[in-house]
């Protein structure tokens, strides 16, 4: 415990047992909530109830821990496998996860896409109801997940080149509804099968060549589920890899 407060975000509020016991707890909670949500997307999927599912088990204690340092302004550009991210900053919710698995086009149950993404693809929303653009500073923001492996990255670099810029340029300080003088970071998430494809090695060199404040996760890669359709009324066994 003597070292435990150099490795915790810095906050004014000195860390006491109770907070310390509360803030344990919780993240037990999350990640057994997150970990729950897997194992009954998977029994949906391989009983027939749901035709594809993605899932996040095996991650979450790294990204409860990620979450801890995701603040507002800040940017998330990820892939299919954050859920227990989402759990953890309060954007994603089990309830939510399940409309996406069986495609509800409810807005108000499934806010990310109304049914239109698969399972697992999150995103907040930048503008309001007039089109004007929300401001950006006070809110955890959530690029729109995309399925095809790596196609991440470059919008990722993007994002954190966007931020150098604002911090920069002095064109751009008068939009401070959109950055906080560039201060914001890009958290990036990728599975490490998709660490094969050209996107990511370029946006690690692009990265390092202009110094953008880009953070990157690479989680061991899970599974999707696609059920054949004469299997599905069946039982069918599953070994994960």
């Amino acid at each position: 415990m003597e070292n435990f407060e150099s490795v915790l975000p810095v906050t004014d509020e000195m860390l006491s047992f109770d907070k310390f016991k509360e803030g344990v707890l919780n993240d037990y909670y999350i990640v057994c909530l997150s970990r729950e949500t897997s194992l009954l997307g998977r029994k949906e999927v391989l009983t027939g109830k749901a035709k594809f599912g993605i899932f996040g088990d095996g991650k979450e204690v790294a990204q409860v821990a990620m979450a801890k340092f995701f603040k507002p302004g800040d940017w998330r550009s990820g892939y299919y496998r954050d859920q227990t991210f989402m759990y953890a900053i309060g954007v994603g919710k089990p309830k939510q996860y399940f409309a996406q698995l069986y495609a509800d086009p409810s807005l108000e149950r499934e806010p990310h896409s109304m049914g239109r993404q698969m399972n697992s693809h999150y995103t907040s929303r930048n503008i309001d109801a007039n089109g004007d653009f929300l401001d950006l500073v006070q809110i955890k923001n959530i690029a729109t997940d995309m399925a095809p492996t790596a196609g991440q990255m470059p919008r990722s670099l993007g994002l954190a080149f966007a931020s150098k810029k604002f911090r920069n340029v002095n064109e751009l300080k008068q939009f401070n509804s959109l950055s906080d003088n560039g201060n914001e970071v890009c958290f990036c998430t990728i599975g490490d099968a998709s660490t094969s494809e050209g996107h990511f090695w370029e946006t690690i060199n692009a990265a390092g060549v202009l110094q953008v404040p880009l953070v990157i996760f690479v989680w061991d890669d899970g599974y999707g589920i696609s059920v054949p359709r004469e299997y599905q009324t069946t039982k069918v066994p599953f070994q994960k890899r």
